[in-house]
């Protein structure tokens, strides 16, 4: 499992989740909305960002609502 940190877009929140693979830029992931509903969101962006411990590198997804 790899922890991806995602950021949301449609709502302008972020959260950490855990992942089997990190999603590809324009694939699209099943992730609960504000109210609580699971609703489908696409993959606008991923990178990756060196953590507090040297060595590990950090992925993040960059997210919005599929319209």
């Amino acid at each position: 499992m790899v922890e991806v940190e995602v950021q949301n877009e449609s709502d302008q929140t972020e959260k950490k989740l855990k992942f089997v693979t990190v999603p590809r830029i324009g694939e699209g992931v099943r992730l609960t909305d504000e109210r609580g509903f699971k609703a489908s969101y696409d993959v606008l962006d991923v990178w990756y960002q060196e953590g507090e411990f040297g060595g590990v590198w950090i992925p993040y997804i960059h997210v919005r609502k599929t319209p």
